[in-house]
C-alpha cells in the first residue's frame, strides 16, 4: 500500500509546502519519495526586530500558503485529485501561523472529499531522520531548535518518552537573542557562528546551568542574562570581542547540549544491544558545526551511532510533515475538521501531566 500525501508547515516563519509517497510493504523498510519541498522564508519580515513578529508571520503565511502549495503540485507534478490525504502543523507553535496553515489543509480537504492528518509539529521533527535514509526505531532524539529543546526516546510513530526539557527558553531562541545583542542581524544562528570561528571559546567564563543536576532538563535563560551583561560591560565592542563573546556563546550552548545528551546516552545505552544505539540530533539549531563535532565525540564515546539530517530537514520544513502526515495515514490515524490549532502540544502527554515545563502563572523561568 502506498499514500500520496500533501504536507503543510507554518509554525514558525517559514511557509512550506510539500508532496511525498509512502509506500509501505509486508517485512520491507518503507519506501519513501519526495516529490517536491518547498519553503517560503520570512527573514526580510523579521530582520527589522531581530526575531520573529507572530503577527506578521501569520499574514504572511496567509498571503504565500497558496502559491506555495501550487508550486510544490507543479513541482511533483501532481494533481490535486491524485493527492490521498491532506496534513498540516495543528501545533506547537505561533498559534496564528498555525491556524493560517490548518484552516488551509482543512478547507482543502473538505473542498477535494481527501482524508485531514493533523501533525504535531515535534513529531515532524522525530521523525525527520527517515527522510535521510533508514533509521530503524528506537533512538534517542535531542530537538534542539528555536522554539522548542528537548531529549526524547523516540520507540516508534507516536510513541515518545521524554527525558528531559528546557525549563526556560530554547537553545535557538539564545542564539538569536545573543546575535540580537551584538547587531549581527536575523536569523542569528548562522551569524553566531560565522563570527565564532574568528573568536575565542574561553574568553568569557559563560554559565553551564546544572554542571551537577541529575536531571536532564536545559536552562539557557542564565546563558542569556551573562551574554547581555558581558555586551553592557565592554562599552563600544570592538571586533574582536564580539568574536570572542560568540565563541565564548557558543561553546558555552555546545558544553550544555553535550553534557546533558552524554548523560541520556549513559542512561538509555544499557537498555539497547550493541550496534542499535543510535542518537539523532534534529532542529534548526542541529545545523551548527560546532555543536555536532561535540555531539559526535559525545555519541562515539557513549557506543551511539550519531544521525543528522540534512540541514533542509533540520530547519522546518513541509516534507517531515508530509512524512508523519503519510505514516499516520498508513496506520489507519486520521482527523475530522474539527481538529483544533494548539499553541503546545507534547510529544509525552503523560510527562507532560506528571512533570509540566509550563505552568501558566508561575513567576519565574517560563516555559
Amino acid at each position: 500500500m502506498n499514500a500520496l500525501v500533501l504536507g503543510i508547515e507554518s509554525s514558525c516563519d517559514e511557509t512550506a509546502a510539500a508532496i511525498l509517497r509512502l509506500t509501505r510493504d509486508s517485512g520491507e523498510p518503507d519506501r519513501i519519495e519526495l516529490l517536491s519541498s518547498v519553503i517560503a522564508g520570512q527573514e526580510l519580515l523579521h530582520a527589522a526586530y531581530g526575531g520573529v513578529v507572530p503577527e506578521i508571520a501569520a499574514r504572511a503565511h496567509a498571503e504565500m500558503l497558496n502559491p506555495v502549495i501550487s508550486e510544490a503540485l507543479a513541482a511533483a507534478d501532481v494533481e490535486f485529485s491524485a493527492l490521498d490525504a491532506i496534513a498540516a502543523t495543528a501545533g506547537p507553535g505561533l498559534i496564528g501561523g498555525v491556524i493560517a496553515g490548518l484552516m488551509t489543509a482543512k478547507g482543502l480537504a473538505f473542498a477535494l472529499g481527501k482524508p485531514l492528518i493533523a501533525v504535531n509539529h515535534l513529531e515532524g521533527h522525530a521523525l525527520s531522520p527517515l527522510l535521510a535514509g533508514e533509521c530503524a526505531f528506537p533512538f534517542l532524539l535531542l530537538l534542539v531548535s528555536g522554539g522548542h529543546c528537548q531529549l526524547l526516546v523516540v520507540e516508534g510513530l507516536g510513541s515518545y518518552r521524554r527525558l528531559g526539557a528546557t525549563i526556560d527558553d530554547s537553545a535557538g531562541e539564545a542564539f538569536d537573542k545573543t546575535a540580537k545583542l551584538l547587531g549581527l542581524g536575523f536569523p542569528g544562528g548562522p551569524a553566531i557562528e560565522a563570527l565564532a570561528r574568528e573568536g575565542n571559546p574561553r574568553a568569557y567564563a559563560f554559565p553551564r546551568p546544572f554542571p551537577d543536576r541529575a536531571a536532564l532538563d536545559f536552562s539557557f535563560s542564565g546563558l542569556k542574562t551573562a551574554v547581555r551583561r558581558a555586551v553592557e560591560a565592554g562599552g563600544a565592542l570592538s571586533a574582536i570581542a564580539k568574536s570572542d563573546i560568540a565563541a565564548s556563546f557558543q561553546a558555552a550552548i555546545a558544553d550544555i547540549l553535550g553534557m546533558r545528551s552524554r548523560e541520556a546516552m549513559a542512561r538509555i545505552g544499557p537498555e539497547w544491544p550493541e550496534g542499535s544505539r543510535r542518537f539523532v540530533v534534529a532542529g534548526g539549531v542541529a545545523a551548527n558545526q560546532a555543536l555536532r563535532t561535540r555531539l559526535a565525540t559525545e555519541a562515539a564515546a557513549q557506543g551511539f551511532s550519531l544521525h543528522v539530517p540534512p540541514l533542509q530537514f533540520c530547519t522546518d520544513n513541509a516534507a517531515m510533515i508530509a512524512l508523519a502526515g503519510a505514516m499516520r495515514f498508513l496506520s489507519g490515524s486520521t482527523d475530522g475538521l474539527d481538529a483544533t490549532a494548539r499553541p503546545r502540544w507534547p510529544l509525552d502527554a503523560e510527562a507532560a501531566k506528571r512533570a509540566p515545563m509550563h505552568v501558566p502563572g508561575r513567576k519565574g523561568a517560563k516555559a
